[in-house]
């Protein structure tokens, strides 16, 4: 489903304020062991797919992956320091002036509930509206939308309907 976030003038001014509240500060996520990391440097992307195999999404080619990584405009993620692994992850590509659209937004069921996901969401966000991009939309599982609402989006906004191309299969005759 895609769920496209309108953000408000209301919110933006908060996300774009240098003194914005975060729900758990960098301090706080680093007295825990948890390191915010923002570029691919040190990102393994066997452990990576290994968080995105653990939540539900299909293994991928680490090779595509670096490919994708290295067209990635933004991302975010979260190194836990006592294994050095990554615990959760986001990123977003678009047009570097006004769309963006945040990709595989994930966190390692063994690290979920404590704040991470919402975490880097707030941190990508930020850095997106800094940059002044302010259409942000984002693919999401149906189960999961709940989580987005708070950071702002909503589900097909005015009746907007979000698509995508499917190739399907030809029947062989």
């Amino acid at each position: 489903m895609l769920a496209r976030g309108v953000i408000s003038a209301t919110l933006r001014s908060a996300f774009q304020s240098p003194t914005s509240k975060y729900s758990i500060s960098d301090g706080d996520l680093e007295s825990r062991g948890f390191l915010f990391r923002r570029t691919i440097s040190g990102l393994n992307l066997d452990h990576l797919n290994s968080v995105f195999v653990a939540v539900g999404f299909p293994r991928r080619d680490p090779e595509k992956i670096k490919l994708a990584l290295e067209h990635t405009d933004s991302l975010l993620w979260v190194e836990y320091s006592k294994t050095q692994k990554p615990v959760a992850f986001a990123r977003a590509t678009g047009d570097g002036v006004f769309n963006a659209i945040i990709w595989d937004v994930v966190v390692d069921p063994s690290f979920q509930g404590i704040g991470l996901g919402k975490a880097v969401m707030e941190r990508l966000m930020e850095d997106l509206l800094q940059r002044g991009i302010c259409n942000i939309a984002l693919y999401s599982e149906p189960r999961v939308l709940g989580f987005y609402r708070p950071l702002g989006f909503v589900a097909d906004p005015d009746g907007i309907r979000g698509m995508v191309y499917s190739r399907k299969q030809r029947k062989k005759k």
